[in-house]
């Protein structure tokens, strides 16, 4: 005999520890509110991953210089669209969260999460900006990036055409 394939009927569902509300949650979560929106608390971790990671390649080379950080604000400006004094908090703030980091995955999974492919792009494209601020592409900048890239599945190609658009001024 075969055994019957009858949905569940919404009360049992309900009933059994309130599933439909935990998938509810748990979609909204991971898809953001109906409209599209992105929650604050997904909008915050975004924008903090960002900015950590370019503060890691600001720090990458062990010499921050002034038009390397002046170059991290612009890019925070300009990707997330704060304010001035926004920004200097923000990186203040993902300064702290590098100094406590011990790898980079929760960071550039926070941008696979959010970002689409084209703005994973744009990311490297501004880490580019910021390893070239100051006129010298270090090796551990450009080691990094790639190991960025990587994480962030931005193919080889794009990854070239990303540094060519960075050295642009």
């Amino acid at each position: 005999m075969a055994a019957s394939l009858q949905p569940a009927s919404a009360g049992a569902l309900v009933g059994r520890g309130g599933r439909v509300r935990k998938l509810k949650n748990w979609l909204s979560e991971r898809l953001g509110n109906a409209a599209g929106e992105e929650s604050p608390q997904r909008e915050q971790a975004r924008n903090l991953a960002v900015a950590a990671l370019l503060v890691e390649v600001l720090r990458a080379d062990y010499d921050v210089s002034g038009p390397e950080r002046r170059q991290v604000l612009d890019s925070i400006r300009g990707m997330l669209g704060l304010e001035a004094e926004q920004c200097e908090m923000l990186l203040e703030l993902a300064e702290q969260r590098v100094d406590e980091a011990h790898d980079l995955h929760q960071f550039t999974s926070e941008v696979n999460r959010a970002f689409t492919a084209d703005e994973k792009i744009g990311l490297v494209e501004q880490l580019w900006r910021v390893a070239q601020a100051d006129e010298t592409v270090h090796k551990y900048e450009e080691h990094l990036i790639r190991r960025i890239s990587d994480l962030l599945h931005v193919s080889h190609r794009h990854f070239i055409a990303a540094k060519l658009r960075g050295a642009e001024r």
